[in-house]
Formats: C-alpha cells, structure tokens, sequence
C-alpha cells in the first residue's frame, strides 16, 4: 500500500482471509499512515487506541483465521464516530465536558469486531452530531481532504476523512438531517444511510433519537455493501429498532424510472459546476436504463422544515439538556443556541407537528407509484470552512436542502460519488427509495459505478497549499503573446487550448497597448472563441486579478465542454469604437491578419 492510497474494504478481507496477508501486516501499515497524516490533519481523531491494542486485535483476528474461521471483515480497519460507545474509551460527542467512559461497546461496532474488522479510533464530528460541516468541535474543524480551504461535511466528518485519506477501510458515522451524505459527497466517497432501525442505535448518543440512523463511508459500494451485510439486523435492546417485513422491495429493473425536481426546484447557490455535474450524473442514469420523470419536490422540502423549525429539535435538547442546564457555556456557542431552541416547544406544538408530518408522509409515499427511485443532487455547493465560520447557520442549512428531508419521511439512501469541481471539492449525488428498499439501491448503486468510468480522485492536499485555478486567457496573455509573461512569473500551467462555447463575440478594443481583445458573452448569435486555459495557485491568481485594468475584468467563462472557468470579460465601455472579430475565431487570427495590412 503506497501512502493514503484508498483502502478497499473486500480486497483487505479476501486477503487476510485467504491467508495472503497477514492482519497484522495490515495493521502496522495503517498505523503508519495514521501517524504520517497527523502531520496533515490532526484533527481527524478525538481518541485513538493504542498501538499495542491496534495489533493485538489484529493478531486475534490471524489466529482466528488461522483457525478454519469465516470472516466476511477480517482485518479491514476501521473508525467509528465519537458519538458511540466503544468500552473503555471515552464517548465525548465532541464536548469534553459531556465525556463519559462506557462499560460495554455499541451494538453494531461489537458486530463488526467480530466479523474481524479491526478498531483504529474515535473519529471527530460536529458536536452532539448537530451540523452538516465538520467545523463545530472543540477538537478542530475537520476539513475537505483535496482541498483543506474547503469544509468535510458533518457532522460525521473524521469519520470521510479517515476513510478518504486513506487512513481506514471503511468507518461509521451517524445521519438524522445527511450527516452520513454530506461529508460523502465532499470526499468522494460512498454513503450507506439505512432504513431507519435497521442498524442498532444501542450505544449511539442520540441527536434525534427517533429518526437517527448509523451509517457507513466506503470507497466503492461493493465495501458498502459488505459492512452492510454485517451490521443489518434486528436489535432487541434498541427501542427504535425495527423488524424487516417479510417482503422486500424488489431489485430496481433494467428499466427504470427515477424521480427529478421540477427544474425551479433544483437550488444551487450560484454554483454552475454542481449544477453541470448533477447534468451529467442524470445522463449517466439514463445510459443505464433510466427514465427520468418530473416529480414535486415541495411536500419533501416541507417535512424537512420540520427538522429544524419544529419540534424535531427538541430531540436534540432532550439530549443534552442536564448539560445545557448546569453548565450551558461547555457547549459550542452555535451548537448551543439550537439547542436552546428545542426549549421553546410545547406539548401541542409537537402533536400538531406530528401530524403535517404525518400527512406530507403521505404524499411522499404516493412518490413511488410514478417512480422506482429518487434521484437528487446530495448537497447544491460547497463552502470554505473559513465561510462557514462566519455564516454558521445559513451555510449549513443549504448543505442540507437535500438531504434534511429522508429520515423525517422514513426513506432509504445511498450517497454516491459523481465528479469534481475545478476546487478539487466532490460533488455527490444520493439515490433515495422508500423503507426497506436498501438491497434494492445497493443493486442500482453498482450499476451507476459500472456503467462508465467513474472520475478518478484528485492528489489529497497534504501540503497546505489551496487548490489551484483555472483561468482562460483570450489575448494578450495567450502563449507568445506580449502579456504572457504575467502568467509564466506565477508559474501558471496550461492546461489545455480549446474553445469557449457558441454564445460569445470577440472585439479589438480601441487604442490599448498592447492590442487588446474583449470578450463579451451575448448568448444566441454568438459563436466559439479560441482561449487558453490556465492553472494557477491561488494566491497567485490573486495577484494576477489585481493588475487586470479596466474595462477589463475576470468573471466566469463557459467552455466548449460546458465547464465554467475563471477569464477575461469586459465592462460595456470596452466596446466603445471596437471591432467586431469575431468572425476570425479568435486573437491570434486577429494579430496575423493586423501583420499583413
């Protein structure tokens, strides 16, 4: 294994199982990861066992295999969300004074002991799991592994980072409003949120106990789907747990219908490459036998107001209260106001909430007889985590647009990875069935992956630097040109010559030196235009915006391939005594003909 090289979770246990590797080779190698990475992110962990217990699990698991045993798990590391019980290591929830040491280990990590999976440690989240970013602990505000600018997702966020670093096969997180989602989609990973009560939640903190669920994080759905096959089950002790009925929903056919919004019902908050992205997963459905149907999305965004502008909250509180009571200022300040907020429902506001819920669970529930799956962006952007800090509430509340609605409405759910934006951030994008039908979206799960080559994971950002940016120069900064020196000297490298797409016209501004072009978009009537694209870091992309003079400006730029780029667009009064060139197709055509006259 080369180092935070993804972990494959089936590729683990058919080794060790077959006797080719050794768990406790594995093991060692982890452990060395994980120390390399805390360099890197050390945030990751709240508690981590020590090294001596990390290798003597592994080396029971070799005796067992050893010994003739099965072990559909065997030696595949893994973390857990420090919000469930392992015995003898503190749960904090993230708030250290809520910290308390169980006796006895929650019941789906016990199950995944002893199918041989091996414990490394307590991943981080946002505390008490109230939040969708991964910034609101006191341990460190996790960050996005190809970009650390860029939030992981919450609250389950050690738990995508450890598994996207590389740093575990698979690990757990919990998801009440898309906690086991979002930080999925952020890392490029797979996100298995269960049917509610078919995974034990015995040993969980809760945040909403009544619609909280265990989840998994995983590199393909094939790991998914084998930690699922360990952890599914009917938990006696776990009041909430469920039975499955006898009938299952059926495997999704070859041919499907899948439901989309309306497309005014589809927000992106100004983010034109979620937007291009989710264009793309949807032709990617329809390759694999789908037809797409316009569904109402407005009955599923009216349960998930319910979620945080209802009583729902107050489950929350219910959680934390002798805390929020005796020593309020222990809490995170933002964590702490939600909670506050629970205090304010009464009784009948709960009942009369109780029932919206019920009648718009209704209404979802006649979905399904127009459509075989959901099909949803997982979140509509991304944020900086620097963003997110000083707009904690409405940021968050975006990222859950999606997601806030599946648990209130007793949904199904799996979060699949579906590109990168120019960031190097992931976009995700969730297929969503009714209770129960979560064979039957593993199944259409591994299709989608099949079906063409999924887009390969980015260099993880382990130096500190920020993602860099693509801008496209139309001009006087092309190769050879007379300003191309602004770009060499920030060590910008091009990434491609290509053409915008057909909705621009190019002129030759009047009396500027060196000569000139504006770029201006005008939609139908336009054509393609020659540019160059361009990367850089971002400081010094930065520095470059700075020295652009009037009229000209950088804005965003759409390229024949339909990907939006920084580049050069113009004020109006750039087309004051301008030429029209656009029918040469570019500047260079432009210099060469100015040669000849």
């Amino acid at each position: 294994m080369s180092e935070f090289e993804r972990l494959q979770v089936c590729a683990i246990a058919e080794a060790v199982g077959a006797g080719r590797t050794a768990a406790v080779d594995v093991a060692r190698q982890v452990l060395a990861r994980v120390q390399a990475y805390e360099a890197i992110q050390p945030q990751v962990w709240i508690t981590r066992l020590e090294e001596r217990a990390v290798l003597e699990a592994a080396r029971a698991v070799d005796v067992r295999i050893a010994a003739g045993e099965t072990l559909p798990l065997a030696g595949v590391p893994f973390a857990v969300k420090d919000n469930m019980d392992v015995a003898g290591l503190p749960t904090t929830a993230a708030c250290p004074a809520f910290a308390y040491t169980p006796e006895r280990t929650a019941t789906v990590v016990e199950q995944l002991i002893a199918a041989g999976a091996v414990l490394i440690g307590k991943a981080n989240l946002d505390q008490f799991a109230t939040g969708l970013v991964g910034s609101r602990s006191p341990y460190g505000a996790c960050a996005n592994v190809y970009n650390r600018a860029y939030v992981s997702g919450g609250s389950s966020s050690g738990s995508a980072v450890a598994v996207a670093a590389g740093l575990v096969g698979f690990a757990l997180g919990t998801d009440t409003a898309g906690s086991g989602r979002v930080p999925a989609a952020f890392n490029h990973l797979v996100g298995l949120k269960p049917t509610k009560g078919r995974w034990s939640t015995s040993g969980v903190v809760p945040a909403c106990r009544s619609i909280d669920c265990v989840t998994v994080f995983a590199s393909t759905v094939a790991d998914a789907a084998r930690v699922d096959g360990v952890a599914a089950g009917f938990d006696a002790e776990d009041i909430y747990a469920r039975r499955a009925p006898e009938t299952l929903p059926a495997p999704v056919p070859a041919r499907f219908r899948f439901g989309l919004p309306r497309p005014e019902q589809l927000e992106w908050f100004s983010d034109g490459q979620s937007a291009r992205l989710f264009a793309a997963a949807v032709e990617r459905l329809k390759a694999m036998g789908g037809e797409p149907v316009e569904i109402d999305l407005d009955p599923l965004n009216a349960a998930a107001e319910l979620l945080y502008q209802g009583p729902w909250v107050a489950e929350r509180t219910a959680a934390a209260l002798d805390l929020l009571t005796r020593r309020p200022a222990t809490i995170h300040p933002v964590v702490r106001g939600i909670l506050e907020g629970g205090l304010r429902y009464s009784a009948v506001d709960t009942f009369q909430a109780e029932y919206r819920l019920r009648a718009l669970q209704r209404r979802a529930e006649a979905l399904w007889e127009t459509i075989d799956v959901l099909f949803l962006p997982t979140t509509g952007t991304t944020y900086r985590v620097r963003e997110v800090l000083a707009e904690p509430l409405a940021l968050n509340a975006n990222l859950g647009r999606y997601t806030n609605f599946v648990n209130l409405l007793d949904m199904s759910a799996i979060a699949l990875p579906a590109g990168f934006r120019d960031n190097a951030t992931g976009f995700g994008v969730t297929l969503i069935g009714p209770a129960w039908a979560d064979q039957a979206l593993l199944g259409l799960a591994r299709r989608y992956e099949e079906i063409a080559p999924m887009p390969q994971p980015p260099p993880l950002d382990v130096s500190g630097i920020p993602a860099r940016v693509k801008l496209a120069v139309v001009g006087a900064h092309l190769a050879a040109m007379p300003l191309h020196w602004q770009l060499t000297s920030r060590d910008a490298a091009l990434v491609r010559r290509c053409r915008t797409a057909p909705n621009y016209k190019l002129y030759a501004m009047a009396n500027t030196t060196p000569p000139k072009p504006a770029l201006v978009h005008v939609g139908e009537g336009g054509s393609a235009i020659e540019v160059e694209v361009y990367e850089l870091s971002v400081e010094a992309f930065g520095s470059f915006v700075v020295e652009v003079p009037a009229p000209l400006a950088i804005g965003t730029v759409t390229l024949d391939d339909g990907t939006e780029v920084k580049g050069f667009v113009a004020e109006p009064r750039a087309l004051d005594g301008a030429e029209d060139i656009t029918a040469l197709g570019g500047w260079r055509a432009y210099i060469a003909r100015e040669a000849r006259v």
